[in-house]
């Protein structure tokens, strides 16, 4: 058996032991507090983040670009992956997670701005971000070095996923939507890892944010005011 897979198996004997007695609430049904909407990207630990070590707590989605929509033959709809939490199981609170240095954002970009392309799987991911963030690149400051119009594209794409997700008539009203982003990079500050809130439903201002909720104010920031 390939290295990999017999490193993985030994870490789930790990996990297996540690949590034996802990899904005895969670055998029949399950009611997640949250569901997230995370970037599939390795580094984006997508339980860890949040420090959750509990079944059922999190219902926890990922994709490359952190997606909320897919295409049907209804045209685009809020991924089924993200609604069925929030459909069938009573969660009201949905977060979508970007991070710093996210290479789907990258690739959208770049097909943008130098027409780049990429194998077919990968280019229907960046189809579904690009009419998103084809304005994010048209305004972008000027005098921005690549990581920097990457990173402000981040926070943009958070912003027009959430509103995808307002603005869904599968999603009811009451529904909390929180944009974050992930930061290992040392973008936001010096505390790898840490989870920034950008949008709090829809709206994206910071001290606006910070008014409104006081209770999280260091940990609103955002990179770009649009």
């Amino acid at each position: 058996m390939q290295e990999t897979v017999i490193e993985l198996l030994e870490g789930n004997a790990d996990h297996a032991e540690q949590f034996q007695s802990r899904f005895g609430d969670v055998q029949d049904s399950q009611h997640p507090d949250a569901v997230t909407v995370c970037c599939s990207d390795s580094r984006v630990l997508q339980d860890a983040m949040w420090n959750n070590d509990e079944p059922g707590h999190v219902f926890t989605c990922s994709n490359i670009g952190n997606r909320v929509v897919q295409r049907t033959d209804a045209g685009e709809v809020v991924s089924g992956d993200v609604l069925y939490p929030i459909a069938h199981t009573g969660t009201d609170t949905a977060v979508v997670v970007g991070h710093t240095g996210c290479g789907a954002v990258t690739a959208t970009y770049d097909a943008l701005t130098d027409g780049l392309s990429d194998s077919p799987g990968i280019e229907h991911c960046i189809d579904l971000l690009a009419p998103r963030l084809e304005s994010g690149v048209e305004e972008l400051p000027d005098g921005l070095d690549r990581d920097e119009a990457i990173n402000r594209l981040v926070e943009y794409n958070v912003d027009r996923q959430v509103e995808l997700l307002r603005e869904s008539d599968d999603v009811p009203d009451d529904t909390t939507v929180v944009g974050v982003v992930y930061d290992f990079q040392d973008v936001y500050g010096d505390r790898r890892g840490e989870v920034h809130v950008v949008n709090v439903g829809g709206e994206r201002d910071a001290e606006t944010l910070r008014d409104a909720h006081p209770e999280i104010d260091s940990r609103i920031a955002r990179l770009w005011e649009y």
